[in-house]
């Protein structure tokens, strides 16, 4: 079998997509599964939708030689390659780790309604409308969509999607054997966030908890290497995810997997993965008292805060590659 891997990033871009592309582009051939990557980042200097199209010309030459073509976002790739696979008469699959037009709506046009709330109502923006109208088309022509969570399952479902050709498969978490040795100073609690600078990871408020404690110190591993982000998340005292959405929370996966202790929102998502107490501490969202205290909590007792995050750590075996890889190839192997 032979697919074609749309995608809108690559390494050494960085990003979810980055990552799981070249984890699929090395991992699926061991399933009998060869991959043939388009690349977005080789069109992104053209001009708005000539880039589109000179994109879809190039997974539509790809797809005519190949059994299916896998789409690794719904809009930017997911589009022209829906198009492309049309066009040769193949199966297409799709993606999805999110909803672009939340995302886009968040950052760019006044919404502020959290995910659930918004997957309901009809938006005033007439350019958020087109994306959901966009990614609708592109998840509902789909012969397969493949999502990270249960809570995006329910989403995508919430589009219009059938729930019976929406898959689950829990992301693989495959670590770098080194990681950059990053030393704390003296004395200091390190708290530790990663990700993009965007509204919903409630950065500003662990900054703003942090401030009334002379010894705690903030790091949000932002625009770094992924290396890099994950030595620092190594090193800390505890890692905080402080978001009110996440299609996937890779971060808290990732720091979980590395025996770090952790403190995320209780938000759905979260509540998938963490046990109260248990293997980590949930915190209701928007409340920085609650935060400050869950923070507190493990500046006393490091003991009580590592037995957590050995028990976290023991968990985390439904993220492996391995089993990411597996459960990938054989849906993929379904639909040809």
């Amino acid at each position: 079998m032979k697919i074609v891997l749309a995608t809108p990033l690559y390494p050494p871009e960085i990003g979810g997509p980055a990552t799981y592309a070249k984890l699929l582009e090395e991992g699926l051939p061991s399933s009998g599964i060869e991959v043939a990557l388009v690349k977005f980042s080789e069109v992104r200097h053209l001009p708005k939708l000539i880039r589109h199209y000179a994109y879809y010309r190039r997974v539509l030459a790809a797809v005519r030689r190949a059994d299916a073509v896998l789409a690794l976002d719904p809009v930017s790739v997911g589009l022209p390659a829906m198009w492309a696979a049309r066009k040769a008469g193949k199966p297409f699959v799709v993606k999805i780790v999110g909803d672009y037009a939340w995302e886009q709506g968040v950052q760019r046009f006044g919404v502020t309604q959290y995910l659930d709330e918004f997957v309901t109502l009809k938006q005033k923006s007439v350019f958020v409308r087109a994306l959901q109208e966009i990614q609708r088309r592109v998840a509902n022509s789909a012969a397969l969509v493949i999502v990270p969570s249960p809570y995006l399952k329910d989403i995508v479902a919430a589009w219009g999607t059938l729930p019976e050709k929406i898959r689950v498969v829990y992301n693989g978490i495959d670590l770098p054997a080194h990681l950059p040795d990053i030393k704390k100073n003296e004395g200091e609690f390190l708290i530790v966030s990663a990700g993009r600078r965007v509204p919903w990871k409630g950065f500003e408020a662990i900054e703003r908890v942090a401030r009334e404690h002379s010894n705690w110190r903030v790091f949000i591993a932002s625009g770094l290497s992924r290396e890099e982000a994950l030595g620092w998340m190594k090193a800390a005292d505890v890692f905080v995810l402080n978001s009110r959405y996440e299609g996937f929370p890779h971060a808290l996966i990732e720091a979980m997997t590395l025996g770090t202790p952790v403190i995320a929102t209780n938000a759905r998502f979260h509540q998938t993965l963490l046990a109260q107490g248990e293997t980590g501490l949930l915190v209701p969202l928007g409340d920085d008292a609650a935060l400050e205290r869950a923070l507190m909590e493990i500046e006393k007792h490091p003991d009580a805060a590592q037995k957590r995050a050995r028990a976290a750590q023991k968990r985390m075996d439904d993220f492996s590659l391995p089993h990411m890889l597996e459960s990938t190839a054989y849906f993929l192997k379904q639909i040809v």
